[in-house]
């Protein structure tokens, strides 16, 4: 079972630029919360700081009860067993084979024998596609076959967080939506609490729980995932949508004379909230709620067309129920 991630008034300078300031949000136990933002808005940042390589300057990280922002080099130590990180280029040791490079934690972090390190690096390597490439260097196979790989390395010591940075970087779309299924299907499995950060807005309008947008030195938007996309709030709008109306601008921030211009245009009408992604059994995961369900729940009206495969994911709930 995953583990809850409280963020409370998190704030963070380099010198005299401010990356963001007063930042807060809880990543829900189990759920799947993805990080948008346009470039250089400190996303990748944001996921260093959570596990402790990077040292905020104010406000505080509380994993089970320990705040890494504060705490000892020997909590941090421990409680950072409790994280899996997926680097951004899968961050392969380029002399080791995929097996050794999965192996590398279990060598370094446990007293397991060999035997035991064999058993655990190749149910990994086949949970995420990679049986039988064992013995390839990482310079041997594709983009897409490092990340996995760099996958299996971060689930070999049963995380209960998975941090995943720009899983998506340098993937054509198919190997995307390939990678996004398997992190639905993985955290079906092990319920792990998964923070993924991306660019990619077909993986943020399909993939999480929840979505959460860093703009303008701020967090400007976090919750589920259909609260933001049925959101007429003009960042978020305008970023989920890939939409050039709107505040954003090619640096960051559009000046008063865009904006101006942009005032006699009405924003374009939000597109239908696709159906979100389930696993590769049917069944919706144990966090995963039925399409519809927040806005129902808080009296939001949908985009027109939205949740259009909606009695046949209504099954899926169903059987979903009838499994537990």
């Amino acid at each position: 079972m995953g583990t809850e991630v409280r963020v409370e008034g998190l704030t963070k300078a380099f010198g005299k630029q401010m990356i963001w300031r007063d930042v807060s949000l809880t990543l829900p136990a189990g759920e799947i919360s993805v990080m948008l933002g346009p470039s250089g808005t400190g996303k990748s940042v944001f996921l260093k700081t959570i596990i402790g390589l990077i040292k905020p300057d104010e406000g505080h990280v509380f994993i089970e009860g320990t705040d890494i922002a504060t705490c000892s080099e020997r909590e941090l130590y421990d409680v950072r067993k409790l994280f899996g990180v997926l680097f951004q280029d899968g961050a392969m040791f380029g002399s080791m084979t995929l097996y050794d490079n999965v192996a590398f934690p279990l060598r370094e972090h446990t007293r397991k024998n060999e035997t035991e390190i064999r058993e655990i690096v190749m149910e990994k390597m086949e949970m995420v596609g990679l049986a039988g490439a064992e013995t390839k260097l990482p310079g041997e196979i594709s983009g897409g076959m490092r990340k996995r790989a760099g996958l299996a390395r971060a689930l070999v010591l049963e995380p209960e967080i998975l941090l995943i940075d720009e899983p998506d970087s340098g993937l054509d779309p198919v190997r995307t939506a390939y990678i996004n299924q398997l992190f639905i299907d993985l955290n079906a499995q092990i319920e792990a609490t998964f923070l993924i950060v991306t660019h990619d807005i077909n993986t943020a309008r399909t993939v999480p729980d929840n979505i959460g947008l860093l703009y303008h030195r701020h967090l400007a938007m976090f919750g589920p995932r259909e609260m933001l996309l049925s959101s007429s709030e003009p960042v978020v709008s305008q970023f989920l949508n890939a939409q050039r109306q709107g505040p954003i601008g090619m640096s960051e921030e559009k000046d008063e004379d865009e904006l101006a211009g942009e005032s006699q245009y009405a924003m374009p009408a939000l597109p239908p909230i696709p159906l979100q992604l389930a696993p590769s059994s049917g069944l919706l995961r144990r966090t995963q709620s039925p399409p519809g369900e927040w806005c129902r729940r808080n009296g939001v009206t949908p985009p027109p067309g939205s949740f259009a495969s909606e009695s046949a994911a209504a099954g899926l709930a169903v059987g979903a129920g009838g499994a537990a």
